[in-house]
């Protein structure tokens, strides 16, 4: 081998070196971005793991407060468990309560009587002269009544006195809300279950229609004081449906006073000898939803009620009005059922015909009223004597009445009168007429709940 071979072939080993350097070159930088890119990764492996751990650490934490929430909740539902059963007793214990007081209530209602007697005199009218006619002593149950000239002695004519002694007497300046905190625990009786009938009796002009019809008389707050104790009665479990009607008695003759008609059709009662209820056919009956909707079923009546004139009083009214709320009582809870009549009623001015003066027409409603008044008092006497038979049927009041007089039921009249010495006679007849009353006592009465 020649030197030029030998230069060739270390130009070719050279260029050969040269080559590989290259190459090595190249895979060198290679290697360092591999390791440059290994050590990122490692960094962002680090950056992972770390925010790996803070995830962790919060799913520990996360899920140590989801453990106590768990308990919290467990804590809750039984507390709400042990609420419900607290309630459960509480709502048992209310319906108890709720039985129990009404039959207490009926007891303390029967202690006083099942037929009871207030007397309420009326405020003197400013025509009227100011006469000692009236006195009422100290007690609370007696009014006097000075008659003068009445008895006769050696010095002549003299004044005499008249005791009287009711349930509760009422002086001039007493005003309905007093009255009515009397008769409330009778309203309640009704929606216990019983028949009440409230009587405002008296001769013409001595205050029974403002006592049961004014805006604050007798009847709207009877209602009121119903709505007002079954709303709270709802919450022991007791639903009640009220339904109001209201008629008058003249001559004998029952008329609608809720009719917007002119005339109304024949009315008959209808008693149910079994329920001992008592329905009267093509009598208009209003469903009441609420206290205020009496406000027109009053001024509707008063508008349709018959008055005329009378020497006794120049807007006299001539025919009794009775109005009669059905209260339907029903408890789910206990199975419980109940029915109640509340009767008020306004009777006709009782008076005497020499008093009245009347003459043709209004001498024959006088006479009807009066026999109308005398067979009440039939009826209550005959009650109170415990009579095989009680003339309910001689006045269409008595009748209607029945069931609301006797046995279920419960009684209160006011006798009203008037505290002016012209009207002292007629005065007196209404008081001897009301304590005949006072004295008779009428058997047990029992509620219709069932």
């Amino acid at each position: 081998m020649d030197i030029a071979d030998k230069i060739r072939e270390l130009s070719t080993a050279s260029s050969r070196i040269q080559e590989l350097e290259g190459q090595l070159e190249v895979q060198s930088k290679g290697w360092h971005a591999l390791e440059e890119k290994l050590a990122e990764q490692s960094t962002d492996s680090m950056t992972l793991q770390q925010a790996i751990g803070e995830l962790q650490a919060r799913i520990n934490v996360m899920g140590a407060q989801a453990l106590a929430m768990q308990e919290t909740i467990a804590a809750h539902i039984q507390a709400l468990a042990e609420s419900d059963r607290e309630k459960a007793e509480l709502r048992a214990n209310l319906i108890s309560e709720e039985t129990q007081r009404r039959v207490l209530h009926n007891r303390i209602q029967e202690l006083k009587g099942n037929i009871r007697v207030f007397c309420r005199v009326r405020p003197a009218l400013p025509h009227e002269p100011i006469a000692d006619s009236i006195r009422i002593p100290d007690t609370p149950d007696e009014v006097e009544v000075v008659s003068s000239g009445a008895e006769m002695s050696l010095y002549g004519k003299e004044d005499k006195t008249y005791n009287f002694g009711f349930d509760k007497v009422f002086a001039p300046k007493a005003q309905n809300a007093d009255v009515f905190a009397e008769i409330s625990q009778l309203v309640q009786s009704a929606l216990d279950g019983y028949n009440v009938a409230i009587f405002a009796y008296g001769q013409t002009g001595s205050g029974k229609t403002h006592t049961m019809s004014s805006q604050d008389g007798m009847i709207p707050r009877a209602v009121e004081q119903i709505y007002k104790a079954a709303t709270d009665l709802q919450s022991k479990g007791w639903e009640y449906t009220i339904e109001g009607s209201f008629l008058e008695i003249y001559c004998e003759n029952m008329r609608d006073l809720l009719s917007s008609k002119s005339t109304t059709g024949k009315l008959d009662i209808r008693h149910d000898e079994k329920r001992k209820t008592t329905v009267v056919d093509g009598l208009t009956t209003v469903s009441l939803d609420s206290a205020s909707g009496v406000d027109s079923l009053l001024a509707l009546a008063a508008k349709n009620r018959t008055t005329a004139a009378t020497a006794a009083n120049e807007r006299s009214s001539r025919s009794h009005s009775v109005f009669m709320l059905a209260l339907e009582g029903k408890n789910e809870g206990t199975g419980e059922r109940s029915r109640g009549v509340l009767n008020l009623v306004d009777l006709a001015g009782s008076e005497r015909l020499n008093h009245s003066q009347a003459v043709g027409d209004r001498l024959k409603e006088t006479q009807a009223i009066n026999k109308s008044l005398s067979c009440l008092a039939d009826v209550i006497l005959a009650l109170g004597n415990d009579s095989a038979h009680v003339p309910y049927r001689n006045s269409k009041l008595t009748y209607l009445l029945q069931y609301s007089l006797g046995g279920n039921s419960k009684t209160l009249m006011f006798v009203n009168i008037s505290p002016a010495k012209e009207h002292v006679s007629e005065t007196l007849c209404s008081l001897r007429f009301a304590t005949a009353v006072n004295k008779t006592i009428v058997g047990t009465a029992k509620s219709s709940k069932r």
